[in-house]
């Protein structure tokens, strides 16, 4: 796993009892089952603060937590994550750790709410760089750090977020297509579909090879 190099400073080490979330929201008991079934133990690691490692704070971020989350499967709980990210007013970036495995996660937040996820595949480490003007930048470049295909080369943030989106819609609508059309029996209807494949295809194609 990562040695993340950060100021003694950051290091909290702190556990969190799973019982904290339930207190901060209302939960179903299928969630809180899921709590239960799905975490072994939540560990708050590193606070990235202005008072911890001197880079300064902005409107939008103040600061950035590390919080590593022991699995009892190998499988990251998005729907935890969402509450974990509701009930704490900070941006959090995720270490996911299951047995000798290890992954990284982080979510885009925006005014406190949620907006993407990003995951690295398990057992590889982005290149995360934890140096910036302020905190915010920080941010952007750790987010920045989990994009792997040709947005990552857009210098304005935005750009990058929106061109990945875009990208990976466009090659989960490719996937999705080439299923349907190995499944259709019909020749008139494949014929359509492998119209619509031929453009979409052209269309990522066109975006990856004018921002490489």
């Amino acid at each position: 796993m990562l040695e993340l190099h950060l100021h003694q400073k950051a290091f909290i080490n702190k556990f969190i009892a799973k019982s904290k979330f339930y207190e901060k929201a209302s939960l179903s008991s299928k969630l809180q089952s899921d709590f239960t079934s799905k975490i072994q133990k939540i560990t708050w690691k590193y606070k990235l603060a202005e008072d911890t490692i001197g880079i300064s704070k902005t409107d939008k971020v103040t600061e950035i937590q590390i919080f590593e989350i022991e699995l009892k499967e190998q499988t990251i709980p998005k729907n935890i994550l969402k509450i974990i990210d509701k009930a704490i007013p900070y941006q959090i970036l995720y270490i996911f750790s299951y047995k000798d495995k290890f992954a990284y996660g982080i979510t885009l937040k925006e005014n406190n709410v949620a907006q993407n996820y990003y995951f690295s595949e398990w057992n590889t480490t982005p290149q995360f760089d934890f140096t910036g003007i302020d905190l915010e930048k920080v941010y952007q470049k750790l987010i920045k750090s989990f994009i792997t295909n040709e947005a990552k080369n857009e210098t304005d943030f935005k750009t990058s977020i929106d061109l990945d989106q875009q990208i990976k819609n466009l090659e989960k609508e490719i996937e999705a297509l080439n299923n349907k059309i190995k499944k259709e029996k019909q020749f008139n209807l494949k014929v359509d579909m492998n119209k619509s494949l031929l453009k979409k295809t052209k269309q990522l194609q066109c975006i990856k090879e004018t921002k490489e």
